[in-house]
């Protein structure tokens, strides 16, 4: 029996990737409560997301991929939180993982090299919601260094029930 593990590539994404991005982000959108979104994007739709989020500074995506095949494996952003010029020192942290790549180490990766990257901008603080229940999410969360500040109880509706929100918090450096 082999437990031979694939060698996971973290790169930032470019436009090759928006097909297999918007892929991966509609399987949440159409199976779980992790986004609030619900309805399905189609690779168009989700390009001013894409271009939102370029290669240096605050607003970063990173991505894994399977280095043979490039295969997207998941992908983390960092985002504005709010629009109000006082907040552009803080940042939304989001983390998707495929669901055939979970439990390889993925959303570590990404959230490793993530925040490499955003080390050298001018960010004091760096935010995620955690739709709950998702335990997973939250131990990755707490693994780098976020800290839970507070509970938004019942705040979203989808597949008609109400939701919980977990926020989780980190300074940065």
């Amino acid at each position: 029996m082999s437990t031979e593990r694939t060698e996971v590539q973290v790169r930032p994404g470019v436009e090759r990737d928006l097909t297999a991005l918007t892929d991966l982000y509609n399987h949440y959108v159409r199976e779980t409560a992790i986004t609030f979104d619900t309805e399905i994007f189609t690779p168009e739709a989700r390009r001013p997301w894409l271009l939102s989020h370029p290669e240096d500074g605050p607003y970063r995506l990173m991505v894994a991929a399977d280095p043979e095949s490039q295969e997207i494996l998941g992908y983390a952003t960092s985002s504005p939180f709010r629009p109000k010029p006082a907040y552009a020192t803080s940042v939304e942290t989001t983390v998707y993982v495929a669901p055939r790549a979970g439990r390889r180490g993925v959303g570590t990766l990404l959230c490793k090299a993530l925040f490499e990257a955003l080390s050298s901008e001018d960010l004091h603080r760096a935010y995620a919601g955690v739709a709950l229940p998702n335990e997973a999410s939250v131990r990755l969360h707490e693994r780098f260094g976020f800290q839970h500040v507070g509970t938004y109880r019942e705040v979203g509706r989808k597949f008609g029930r109400y939701w919980d929100v977990a926020w989780y918090e980190k300074p940065l450096p």
